[in-house]
């Protein structure tokens, strides 16, 4: 089993710069987040606030900014997993081969990868390539492949965007079912707030520009309250329905 990993974000400063006519931008400033070990965090937010920055900062993507990322008490690397918007899958390659990718060539390998489409019930299309997929089956690979290392830290940047509700209900279910297989630390960015009643420990709001934590909410709620009252009252409280 993974060693869940916890998370220290501080951006003295991040910024875009100035493009096409566009004045440059602070994204960040003295921005600091901390995320406990085993935590499932919710970043909310509007459009356009640096969200997806924060998840590229943390992982490694972005080293454009001031400040510091840091992991643990003794700074080891975790191990990080990134589902991203789009599912990413190479088109050349089988569904099988999308998901074994990120692991040592070899047979265990390709046996380790056949047991994890089984976990997200895409057995069958083992050989299929991308193409021949919904955007629902595909969005199930990326899943499996973000799983498939046993990440200490899962990065998720609206990981179930463009999917009718029925079909991103179901992956929320999967993901469920999927961390209590393999728990991580998740750092899960919507701009949903029924999603992220559904599935958060935490939920942090961002606003502004610079973006700042606006509100900070833990969600101590079990799966029947978060479809109860009590789980309607903080989506209302978020701005939802």
């Amino acid at each position: 089993m993974a060693a869940m990993s916890a998370l220290r974000l501080d951006i003295a400063e991040k910024r875009y710069p100035a493009q096409a006519g566009a004045p440059a931008r602070e994204i960040f400033h003295e921005f600091r987040l901390d995320v406990d070990d085993g935590a499932f965090v919710v970043l909310l937010g509007a459009s356009g606030l640096g969200k997806t920055t924060l998840l590229n900062i943390v992982a490694g993507l972005d080293r454009d900014f001031r400040g510091a990322v840091r992991f643990d008490e003794d700074g080891k690397a975790p191990r990080i997993a990134y589902a991203f918007q789009n599912p990413r899958l190479l088109p050349w390659r089988t569904v099988l081969e999308n998901v074994a990718l990120v692991l040592p060539a070899g047979e265990e390998g390709r046996r380790r990868a056949l047991d994890m489409l089984g976990e997200v019930g895409l057995a069958e299309l083992a050989d299929a390539y991308p193409e021949r997929l919904s955007l629902g089956q595909q969005r199930r690979v990326a899943l499996a492949r973000a799983f498939i290392i046993e990440p200490d830290l899962l990065l998720m940047d609206e990981p179930f965007v463009s999917l009718d509700e029925a079909g991103a209900a179901r992956l929320r279910a999967l993901l469920r079912r999927l961390l209590e297989r393999c728990p991580a630390t998740v750092l899960f960015v919507t701009h949903d707030s029924a999603e992220a009643v559904e599935l958060a420990s935490r939920i942090v709001v961002l606003e502004g520009a610079p973006a700042r934590l606006a509100r900070d909410l833990p969600v101590a709620l079990t799966a029947e309250e978060r479809e109860g009252e009590a789980g309607h009252e903080l989506r209302r409280a978020l701005g939802g329905k």
